[in-house]
């Protein structure tokens, strides 16, 4: 029996493991899907010397990109984005790293677009913003990124205004805030300037309509959460390993 499993930490919230093992299920395939939850990358070495038979891995917060100094190589997109959301065991026992982020949220944005401008926040400077600012660029997006941290080129939540809430008609949170258990969190954006125009994009799916959300809908804008983009993601992780 082959394993495949999901590194990250507080993740007994899982997508993965309840798609993939839904997956082997329906699929009558002989494999087993385990939640790897570890409280620093230095475990991870462990995992991988002492678990039989393991076949490939997901990866999510918040070890998109710590991960991938214990990899022995890199896919050319995982390199650009510089963040690695899947792992390929190959062969010879090389761990290879993909991320496949980008093409999960790619697919799953073009059912919205065209909008009426090309520009962008993202909210957040994870791993998972790197696969999205990708995917932005790819697209021809104009887009900042905003933190509660002082970064180079990054707006502070604080400097968000009318102008440029309105000038910035795509929005995607790429942080956790509003996951499940904490739904009533959001990221500090002034929602008073959001418009029909905009389209609000959230990475969470759970809840299914966070916080985020529904202050977008409340001001008429178009929405979305991360589910269809996670599905996506996973059965391209799927044909890596298959691959």
């Amino acid at each position: 029996m082959s394993k495949f499993g999901l590194i990250g930490k507080n993740i007994g919230y899982s997508f993965s493991k309840n798609f993939f093992s839904k997956k082997f299920e329906i699929e009558n395939l002989p494999h087993s899907y385990h939640n790897f939850d570890i409280p620093s990358i230095e475990f991870f070495p462990k995992i991988i010397s002492e678990t039989l038979n393991l076949k490939g891995l997901n990866v999510t917060i918040p070890y998109k990109e710590e991960v991938i100094s214990l990899l022995d190589n890199l896919d050319e997109e995982a390199k650009k984005i510089g963040a690695v959301n899947t792992i390929k065991f190959s062969k010879d026992d090389k761990l290879e790293g993909f991320n496949t982020d980008h093409y999960g949220f790619q697919k799953s944005l073009e059912a919205f677009l065209p909008l009426q401008k090309k520009t962008a926040l993202i909210l957040g400077t994870g791993g998972a913003s790197k696969a999205v600012a990708y995917t932005l660029e790819q697209l021809g997006f104009n887009f900042r990124f905003v933190s509660s941290k002082k970064y180079p080129k990054t707006l502070n939540y604080t400097a968000l205004n009318k102008a440029i809430m309105e000038a910035h008609l795509l929005i995607i949170n790429c942080t956790p805030l509003g996951t499940f258990p904490n739904i009533t969190d959001c990221p500090p954006i002034p929602y008073q300037f959001i418009t029909k125009n905009h389209l609000l994009f959230d990475l969470v799916y759970n809840p299914t309509e966070t916080e985020f959300l529904k202050h977008g809908k409340l001001q008429g804008a178009k929405t979305s959460n991360g589910l269809r983009m996670l599905e996506l993601q996973a059965e391209k992780a799927w044909e890596i390993w298959n691959s």
